[in-house]
């Protein structure tokens, strides 16, 4: 009985944790994350200051948790979307497509993190980034394996080692999603996604491969 009430705890403090990151984010793309107080964010959400407070120590540690729960995310769902028993094409067209539903769905997070980071203290900018780039060296090891396993089944071309192919694909993706961001009018995400393939795998399918299968 004593198990049930302690789960029952856990998932209320988790909701109201994740009720004033929502809350937060959405005032921060507001306003901006200087023009936003810890006050403001707890009376927005509807909690007192000190639930804030027992959660987060400051508006930075706030802000930092928010920035990387997000790579957390990012890290497990493209993890997820180049494993299993499928072949390295599918993968490689999983990854884009994963990648893509990401951006969509944090738009929000993904503006605020670039319109605002710069203004944050650098001692936690520093340790957030190295953080930030550990996951992402962590994704791109991940998805240069496939690489290499598919020039090894004879999927792909061997037109660079699999760490640059990452290197190449990520980049590819991130150029595209930004335009989109920027611009989603001129740069439509779905048509985004058809041009990447269209462009890599140009490049690096074996003849007999036809991208239109994924």
């Amino acid at each position: 009985m004593q198990k049930e009430k302690q789960s029952r705890r856990e998932r209320e403090k988790l909701r109201q944790r994740q009720e004033l990151l929502d809350t937060a984010l959405q005032l921060f793309s507001q306003k901006g994350y200087h023009n936003v107080s810890m006050h403001e964010i707890a009376e927005k959400a509807e909690f007192a200051i000190g639930t804030l407070y027992k959660f987060f120590k400051n508006k930075e540690d706030l802000y930092r948790s928010m920035v990387l729960e997000q790579a957390d995310e990012f890290d497990v769902k493209l993890t997820e979307a180049i494993s299993g028993p499928d072949n390295e094409m599918e993968k490689i067209c999983r990854f884009i497509r994963v990648k893509g539903e990401i951006f969509t769905r944090r738009k929000q997070m993904i503006q605020l993190y670039f319109a605002e980071t710069r203004g944050i203290s650098q001692n936690m900018l520093a340790s957030m980034d190295n953080e930030i780039r550990t996951r992402h060296q962590r994704g791109i090891e991940k998805l240069a394996e496939i690489f290499e396993s598919g020039i090894e089944n004879g999927f792909f071309r061997p037109v660079a080692a699999p760490f640059y192919l990452a290197i190449a694909l990520d980049n590819l993706i991130s150029s595209f999603l930004f335009l989109w961001i920027e611009d989603p009018e001129s740069h439509p995400l779905p048509q985004g996604i058809e041009t990447i393939k269209a462009i890599f795998f140009k490049q690096i399918l074996n003849s007999g491969e036809d991208v239109e299968s994924c």
